[in-house]
């Protein structure tokens, strides 16, 4: 009797032939290192060959594991091929989405048209500073995410540009006390450095009334005017200001607002991704703000 290729074993050698990682590879597949390389082992066995060979720096592909990974890739691909032009089979599997706090709400109208149609993909969300999803992103650690950068310098896919800005409340002159009392978001948030680089360079002397991590946390503190914030326009909550150029404070850059997208990632980021672009086009088109 002809032996049967267990196809979970190969996507994980696959995975760990692709990064030369089991760490890696266990973070793409939502498994523990043992376990991937147990099942790398498993695959060995069953083939009676050895597959990969462990260097001080990486993994690295025997002869045999070579010749293999060029089959295994077709098998898979024939795989996936099948289950996509299965008459109603909605794709299964993980997505992992980023985004930052002052982002993480314009998410909201794409999660529910995408969940509504890819009903069985089970999705996890990670609200971070830009920073840290950066990392994430290009560790393999998310699918996609929606991240800040410099207008000047973005990475990804550019969805809009967009001044960033003090933020205050409109029954409040507490942006003229000095030290100048500032609530942040996140002190690796990659506002900050520009912002604080701004008052320096103009001679403003501040001081921190509040850096928790949490968009609605810091929002609350200048709306009762314990301090002023800066955010990207389109983000500021409706109850609160952006400061006139009138008050005396620096001007601060432009930001990006890319989408970015793991090369490791598997089809399902992609539709994802269209989904989203979906959305904030809709939305732009009836007037509303793209991500705000």
């Amino acid at each position: 009797m002809t032996p049967n290729l267990d196809l979970a074993l190969i996507r994980t050698f696959v995975a760990v032939a692709d990064h030369r990682s089991m760490t890696t590879a266990a973070n793409l597949l939502f498994m523990t290192q043992g376990a991937v390389s147990q099942q790398v082992k498993r695959l060995e066995e069953s083939l009676g060959c050895q597959l990969l060979t462990r260097k001080p720096r990486q993994l690295e592909l025997t002869q045999q594991g070579e010749l293999f990974l060029a089959k295994a890739r077709r098998l898979l691909q024939l795989n996936d091929e099948i289950w996509a032009d299965t008459v109603n089979s909605p794709a299964r599997g993980h997505l992992r989405i980023g985004a930052p706090p002052d982002l993480i709400t314009s998410l909201a109208p794409a999660l529910k048209a995408f969940t509504q149609s890819h009903p069985l993909i089970e999705l996890s969300m990670k609200c971070a500073t830009s920073p840290e999803l950066h990392e994430d992103i290009r560790e393999g650690h998310l699918d996609i995410a929606l991240i800040e950068y410099l207008a000047s310098n973005p990475q990804g896919e550019v969805i809009r540009t967009e001044p960033l800005v003090w933020v205050g409340s409109d029954s409040s002159d507490i942006w003229k006390t000095r030290p100048l009392p500032l609530s942040l978001v996140d002190e690796r948030c990659v506002f900050r450095p520009l912002v604080l680089g701004a008052l320096a360079k103009v001679g403003i002397p501040w001081r921190t009334i509040f850096e928790n991590g949490s968009f609605e946390a810091t929002a609350s503190t200048v709306r009762v005017g314990l301090a002023i914030t800066a955010w990207l326009a389109s983000t500021v909550p409706l109850d609160l200001i952006e400061l006139p150029p009138d008050a005396g404070l620096p001007e601060l850059p432009e930001f990006a607002v890319c989408l970015r997208v793991s090369s490791a990632a598997q089809a399902v980021a992609q539709d994802f991704r269209r989904c989203l672009l979906d959305v904030l086009v809709s939305g732009a088109e009836a007037g509303i703000p793209a991500l705000a």
